[in-house]
């Protein structure tokens, strides 16, 4: 970029710098916006296709997750990066709307594209746009149906609608029951719900059918030494958060030995306050300890003599989750341990499990912390699995700290577009242009859902609305039956939260590419082969520039 000043070029940038102006640069983003879109879009609803994706190398992912997909591409424009925060956003808050959130985005973007081209000014239609954002929150918030607290027949038809499409929906009863128990032991007395508190395990082998719930937990670990027992009934669990070996000093130390005995008087000392440490354990009354730091040859030795089980280096993660299944509190000195400070499980035992040693730490009283093993016959199987149930898991939460959940297969959409067309028409001016294609953009959802499932959209779309205008404010598309359908009572429903994200952040991504007017790449790596700034033979500076 140069600018003429008295015939001499003063260069702003730098050389190799590349700048988009204008329509130019709009048109760019949106395409490249609208292509991200495009690629997510028929993996939408329960007969939408998967993915396989293959890294550099060689690496292969198959998954119809948004999120994953959109992560797992390559992607190069900056626009288009911007696409995949959106999935980001989606996946980290609600878990699942992650595609609709997407293709919304790239509706409103393409939209924008036909109001730009009859020269409706783009902030008129960013301005637009967060009034139909902030509107449809209002109405979704308008349409949601409460939930009642411990309606764990709800939670599953939830839990279902995230499995739906994904690979194991031959077995969505057996994983929706898992689901639910687990996210209603996780529960918190005041109503929230941490999903790190369930612990997911993918073990290859198997079938999917073998997919198990535990009501403690399972450590991917082994015991500390093998002459520790295999099992322990009615375990008493201490936790702890120091290491059981000598400790060495902070600082330097020299230890001058001027006598032969010397040397072995030294390690007997240290063999002492290892072995004290190991009798403090064994006072405490624990037939199990855990770890979070190390534990010496000797240590192991003399608490495999005490017929104590003992696992170490458990990640904190793992000690957090068995202190809330067991009931013990994590301690930080041997000293300290107190009989309360002592956790339960009715049976600790290590078992193999498709190869690997794993320590199972189950028959918990009143677990708030348990563990998920999933199983399959190919990492593939159990990695989409674990994205499924991942998915399904955060929706169940989302419902039982929220509880408010609407009807699903594209009938919020409808009913959204429905009502915010009658809005537009009480306003005014070229606003009312930017809020009817905000309403047109989100058919998008009903229409991606017909074209995947092999129906027509426009039929589809036509049933649906002459249904909601006639006040039938649930229904949807049945892809199974090619028809309107009471969505509500067909257990299709979705958290609140997710249609809400997905719209908000679809609105919020559309706007913020929509007003940028000016692109400006700096070169990747300054000046092209490594030629010194001054060009090449002679070449003036910023010659070739803009």
């Amino acid at each position: 970029m140069s600018q003429q000043l008295g015939g001499q070029p003063i260069i702003i940038l730098r050389q190799g710098t590349t700048r988009n102006r204008g329509e130019e640069a709009q048109n760019s983003n949106i395409a490249a916006a609208k292509a991200v879109a495009n690629a997510v879009r028929s993996t939408l609803g329960p007969k939408g296709m998967d993915k396989m994706l293959i890294d550099g190398m060689g690496d292969i992912v198959i998954t119809n997750d948004g999120a994953t997909i959109l992560q797992q591409m390559d992607i190069e424009h900056p626009a288009a990066k911007m696409m995949v925060e959106i999935a980001k956003t989606q996946d980290a808050e609600v878990g699942d709307g992650t595609t609709s959130a997407v293709v919304i985005a790239g509706e409103l973007l393409k939209n924008a594209e036909d109001l730009l081209g009859r020269h409706v000014h783009p902030t008129v239609i960013a301005e637009g746009y967060r009034e139909a954002a902030a509107k449809s929150r209002e109405i979704l918030s308008g349409m949601a149906i409460t939930v009642k607290p411990g309606d764990s027949e709800m939670l599953k038809k939830i839990a279902e609608t995230a499995i739906s499409g994904k690979g194991a929906e031959a077995y969505k009863v057996l994983l929706c029951n898992i689901v639910v128990q687990a996210i209603t032991e996780v529960t918190d007395p005041d109503g929230t719900v941490d999903i790190r508190h369930v612990n997911v395990q993918k073990k290859v082998g198997g079938a999917i059918g073998d997919t198990a719930l535990i009501e403690g937990m399972v450590i991917d670990k082994e015991r500390a030494h093998p002459g520790m027992p295999k099992e322990v009934k009615n375990a008493k669990i201490l936790l702890l958060n120091a290491a059981l070996e000598y400790k060495k000093t902070e600082v330097s130390a020299k230890i001058n030995i001027s006598l032969p005995g010397q040397v072995q008087a030294f390690l007997d000392e240290d063999e002492k306050m290892v072995h004290a440490m190991a009798d403090k354990v064994k006072r405490t009354g624990a037939t199990v300890v855990f770890c979070q730091k190390g534990i010496d040859d000797v240590a192991q030795h003399y608490l495999a003599k005490a017929g104590i089980f003992a696992v170490r280096r458990v990640k904190k993660s793992d000690m957090e989750n068995l202190s809330r299944a067991t009931g013990a509190t994590i301690t930080n000195s041997i000293d300290a341990v107190t009989p309360a400070d002592l956790g339960a499980a009715g049976l600790v035992e290590e078992k193999k499990l498709s190869g690997d040693e794993m320590i199972f730490v189950s028959k918990c009283k009143n677990p708030r912390a348990v563990s998920l093993i999933i199983r399959g016959g190919s990492e593939h199987v159990v990695d989409e699995l674990e994205r499924a149930i991942h998915d399904a898991l955060m929706v169940t939460g989302v419902v039982a700290e929220d509880k408010r959940i609407v009807a699903g297969g594209g009938a919020p959409e409808i009913e959204l577009s429905l009502q915010l067309h009658r809005y537009a028409s009480t306003l005014g001016g070229r606003i009312q242009l930017a809020i009817e294609a905000f309403a047109k953009a989100l058919e998008v959802i009903p229409r991606a859902l017909a074209e995947n499932a092999g129906l027509d959209p426009i039929d589809m779309i036509v049933a649906i609305r002459a249904a909601h205008e006639s006040g039938k404010k649930t229904f949807g598309l049945d892809v199974y039956e090619g028809k309107p359908v009471d969505m509500q009572k067909a257990g299709v429903v979705e958290p609140l939260k997710v249609k809400t994200q997905a719209v908000t952040s679809a609105a919020e991504a559309a706007v913020m590419i929509l007003r940028i007017d000016d692109v400006i790449a700096s070169s990747q790596s300054g000046t092209p082969g490594g030629m010194p700034h001054g060009g090449m033979g002679g070449m003036p500076p910023g010659m070739g520039e803009e």
